[in-house]
């Protein structure tokens, strides 16, 4: 008896020899790009577009080019359902198989990544959401939330509605998602208001009201807000568009964040939300090359998870895939400075400081006006993109303005106030100097 434990003793060192050494081989031949998804929970319309653009992208890459610089890139979902503790068990369960980035597509779970980031040195990208600060690069090198944070979209909001009927003496209504990522610009919008002279009226809403508003728009309704804003998710945003319908609000004064403006939201309402306006990144349709080429080399030959596809194109799905290509051109820009064809976490980091989405670059890469350029940099870890404005006209989505820069000689100051704020209990935060 004990010979034959010994020995299943040795068989089983033996095979779990065997699947390290395959897992390093796999590693050694491959870029591992985790995708915490959520195609399940309250959430999923939104997330399962996201995840499918993101895929999809990578994956064209893989079958038109071979992968980045020579390599097969491996996009492994893990399914959060937008929940925080999942998300970070999805994390734990991906970081050691040698993850490059973070994709959490949830502030929530962000908010939980940021602080382990540069224990494990691996970055978080949280492309246009999460901790509005982290655009602070000298005090967050780990994390990075290009192309603009969420207080850069909310002045670009601003700066409409002021060049619309001015801000002064006006009331704005911001109604929101009563959660991490709804009250997130909050500080920065009370700090506007009393500096630019007008006053915000806000209606919360929680995750279980989401599909029952009548109580938030009757005080819209008492309140009567000039112009009305909403950080929405979900099902939250087709009910919101219904409701302020239905007490017959102006719906070209209502807009949503660029997670309050997707298809998935406006198809449910259709006609009745002709006017609402969204704010947006990325381009919405079919019409570029490197998306005719993902339907040719992915979706037409099966290799896509899209049920739908005449849903290529649509707004999420497309920033999933501008959210890979951001990814793709880190990757790129930390092969080409490190010499390495398999990178780690730490020269993702690089690529992500280093990379230049240019004008020419995205024309290079079949999306020309895609969206507004990109350049990472050191001190500047969202890039101060441009957001444009899109309006629903009963049936899809159509460009309304040109891009509107964000306000940054006000943001910015802003953003290393509240950086410093999050570090002021944190005497051991990594920082970093940039020249």
């Amino acid at each position: 008896m004990k010979k034959l434990l010994m020995t299943g003793v040795a068989l089983a060192t033996l095979a779990g020899a065997a699947l390290t050494t395959a897992q390093m081989a796999q590693a050694e031949d491959s870029l591992y790009v985790p995708s915490l998804s959520y195609r399940t929970g309250p959430f999923a319309s939104g997330g399962v577009p996201i995840a499918n653009g993101y895929a999809d992208y990578l994956n064209m890459l893989n079958e038109r080019d071979g992968g980045i610089g020579g390599v097969k890139v491996v996009v492994e979902e893990c399914e959060t359902g937008y929940n925080a503790q999942k998300g970070v068990e999805c994390y734990e369960s991906t970081k050691g198989k040698g993850a490059l980035v973070y994709n959490p597509y949830s502030t929530g779970i962000t908010l939980q990544l940021i602080p382990k980031a540069p224990v494990d040195k691996i970055p978080v990208l949280s492309m246009g959401y999460g901790l509005s600060a982290v655009a602070v690069g000298e005090k967050f090198p780990w994390t990075f939330n290009y192309p603009t944070s969420y207080w850069g979209q909310m002045t670009a909001i601003l700066k409409h509605i002021d060049a619309n009927g001015g801000l002064k003496g006006k009331k704005i209504g911001y109604i929101y998602l009563d959660a991490g990522y709804g009250t997130e610009p909050i500080p920065l919008l009370d700090k506007l208001a009393t500096d630019m002279g007008f006053t915000v009226a806000k209606f919360p809403v929680g995750v279980k009201e989401m599909q029952n508003q009548g109580s938030q728009w009757l005080n819209v309704r008492k309140e009567r807000p000039d112009w009305m804003i909403m950080w929405g998710w979900g099902a939250m945003n087709a009910t919101a568009v219904k409701e302020a319908a239905k007490i017959k609000f102006p719906l070209d004064k209502f807009i949503g964040n660029w997670w309050a403006g997707s298809h998935a939201d406006m198809r449910a309402v259709g006609e009745e939300g002709k006017g609402y306006t969204a704010a947006n990144f990325s381009g919405v349709g079919k019409d570029f090359p490197a998306v005719q080429d993902v339907i040719k080399y992915v979706v037409d030959a099966g290799k896509s998870q899209i049920d739908n596809k005449d849903h290529v194109g649509d707004v999420l799905y497309n920033r999933g895939l501008f959210n890979a290509v951001i990814v793709a051109e880190a990757i790129k820009v930390a092969q080409e400075k490190t010499g390495k064809k398999v990178i780690t976490g730490e020269d993702m980091r690089m690529g992500l400081e280093n990379f230049d989405l240019s004008e020419a670059r995205l024309k290079e890469l079949g999306l020309e006006g895609f969206g507004a350029p990109i350049k990472g940099s050191c001190a500047d870890h969202e890039g101060g993109g441009a957001v444009y404005l899109m309006q629903w006209d009963g049936s899809d989505w159509k460009k309304l303005t040109d891009p509107i820069v964000p306000m940054q000689d006000i943001v910015r100051p802003l953003l290393e106030q509240a950086a410093d704020d999050y570090l002021k209990d944190k005497p051991n935060w990594e920082t970093q100097k940039c020249s």
